[in-house]
């Protein structure tokens, strides 16, 4: 009883590792991704300043609740909803960032991020950081508040 039950199990065993290796969509992909970076809309530096705790919890200005933890950033020209790769020219470190808010409104500082996107750049600890903007995509058209459901 035991050796038929011991066949059965190995005959099951070999049956699904030939079904694993005849069918392709079972094994893993040689690549994640063949895309291709996106190309930049526009490409400038500037400042970026990042701020948090005084703000988190509050209306950014295209009605949503400020997260520090979440990759936003505030411009004072760019469309809300726009999509920018910030990147550290000190590090290399690179971040995909969403403009959800209006700023930064103090001289010199071109872009405010949310703490998470400094940590994740590296200068939370300084506050300032020259960095690369990239805009890679600028939405098709204007983003209007939804509601809150409570």
């Amino acid at each position: 009883m035991q050796s038929k039950f011991l066949s059965l199990v190995i005959s099951l065993v070999v049956l699904i590792a030939s079904l694993v290796l005849a069918v392709p969509e079972a094994r893993a992909p040689a690549a994640i991704s063949n895309r291709q970076p996106i190309e930049p809309l526009s490409v400038w530096d500037g400042t970026a300043s990042w701020y948090g705790p005084g703000f988190h919890g509050r209306l950014t200005a295209n009605g949503e609740i400020y997260d520090m933890y979440e990759a936003t950033a505030a411009h004072l020209q760019l469309p809300l909803g726009s999509i920018v790769r910030l990147v550290n020219p000190e590090t290399g470190q690179s971040r995909l960032v969403r403009i959800n808010d209006r700023g930064p409104y103090v001289e010199g500082r071109e872009i405010d991020v949310s703490y998470e996107v400094a940590r994740s750049l590296g200068f939370e600890e300084q506050g300032l950081a020259r960095v690369r903007i990239e805009l890679l995509k600028v939405p098709t058209r204007r983003w209007k508040p939804q509601p809150i459901a409570d």
